[in-house]
């Protein structure tokens, strides 16, 4: 059986780790205790701290315990960025996104059985802390040059940076010593860019209980050119579906790069290396029929909304460009496709016609050039070859009594909403 920290290398999951010889040893010991946080610092989770979850999750498969923690405390701060001071929420509104968040990362791991889950707060063990305890049990262990050495703090000195934002480490490190203590917590996974919070939490432990614990760092996931992934033109790509529909989260997905669908696939998924090889290899005899990209959208929608959910935005894919029956579409998936195409809405009362339609749409830049679209055999509406630039879009072609689907050429789609 293969190792889990050989599988999480072959599937380029480690970016930095501790001592690994020791970490291997411990967890080929016997079953493990180990933690990944989250601030609610939104009130959804998105596509990069998916990846944070799953390792979570493959952890737990090869029999360890993980302990899943949503960071109400820390989340009333929020981690330093170098772009500037955050704007803190309201503590009613960071308890609501706890609220959303915790139940967010309790559908991915299981909470049965000898190794089955616990969702923790920090701010069970803060919110009783006084000051003084603080600076005496967390602050003394920490140097201020080592603190101001920290890259993310080095680039904020000159423009400025709060001591709450400063101090943000101290918080995040008395998590892993809380969940050392109360759990026998041994090992903290996270994104790249929390390395040296991560870092700090396992020299705190070796400072203030002498013992030795590890860490894990996945990389950051990037497009081809190098930029963050987890965006799209319309933002970013959210866990919520009322944030980000299932449909428009199944594109983001069949949207990944030739170049990094099959790293992709490794990371995100949980299919078989060697049937991810095979994908590979079929990818790159045809790339053009794009199998990797739609095994990809397919196995990760699954993971987050479900099969049915991913079989609607499947069905939503083949019927928007002609390859499906658009009236097989609940109003829901349709809303939710047309919407990600760019749909606008239209009054009933002006009478639109295919013209104003496709000009509204943002089809054609022009009435004229909408007009050579439809002379040109290029215009459809619902899927219909439209031949008459003056026809006025009546209820009757309209699905669930309010949209088009409209499509100039083979790939161009988008669509109204007539009220």
């Amino acid at each position: 059986m293969t190792h889990v920290l050989d599988d999480l290398d072959a599937r380029g999951l480690i970016a930095h780790s501790t001592d690994r010889d020791a970490l291997r040893a411990e967890l080929s010991e016997g079953p493990i205790t180990y933690y990944v946080g989250f601030d609610p610092t939104a009130p959804s989770l998105h596509i990069g701290n998916l990846l944070q979850i799953l390792t979570a999750r493959r952890l737990q498969l090869a029999g360890h315990k993980p302990l899943m923690l949503v960071g109400g405390s820390t989340g009333l701060i929020g981690d330093p960025k170098e772009a500037g001071e955050r704007v803190m929420n309201t503590k009613e509104t960071v308890g609501e996104w706890v609220d959303n968040i915790r139940e967010q990362v309790s559908r991915f791991v299981e909470f049965g059985g000898d190794n089955g889950a616990t969702v923790v707060n920090n701010l069970d063990w803060t919110a009783g802390l006084s000051t003084i305890d603080y600076l005496r049990d967390v602050g003394k262990h920490f140097p201020v040059n080592r603190m101001l050495a920290r890259d993310v703090v080095s680039s904020r000195l000159e423009s400025g940076i709060s001591y709450t934002e400063f101090s943000y480490v101290l918080l995040q490190s008395l998590d892993y010593l809380e969940l050392h203590r109360r759990h026998g917590c041994v090992l903290q996974t996270g994104g790249s860019d929390q390395w040296g919070n991560i870092t700090a939490g396992v020299e705190l432990i070796r400072r203030a209980d002498g013992d030795k614990v590890h860490a894990l760092a996945t990389p950051l996931i990037t497009k081809a050119d190098g930029t963050k992934f987890g965006k799209t033109e319309s933002g970013t790509v959210w866990l919520d579906p009322g944030l980000t529909s299932p449909y428009a989260f199944y594109q983001s997905w069949i949207q990944a790069e030739d170049s990094k669908v099959i790293e992709y696939l490794r990371q995100f998924t949980f299919l078989g290396l060697d049937e991810i090889s095979q994908i590979e290899a079929e990818h790159l005899e045809k790339p053009g029929l794009r199998g990797a990209q739609r095994r990809l959208a397919a196995e990760v929608t699954t993971i987050v909304h479900g099969q049915e959910e991913t079989a609607a935005a499947e069905l939503a894919s083949r019927a928007l460009f002609g390859r499906g029956e658009l009236s097989e579409l609940s109003e829901s998936t349709l809303a939710a496709a047309l919407r990600e195409a760019g749909a606008v809405d239209l009054a009933a009362t002006d009478r639109p016609t295919v013209v104003d339609a496709f000009v509204a749409a943002g089809l054609a830049d022009s009435k004229s050039a909408a007009r050579r679209a439809v002379a040109d055999g290029g215009a459809y509406v619902n899927n219909e070859r439209v031949s008459d630039p003056d026809l006025e879009l009546t209820t009757e072609h309209l699905l669930h009594g309010t949209w088009a689907v409209l499509r100039k050429g083979k790939r161009s789609i988008s669509g109204v909403s007539v009220s």
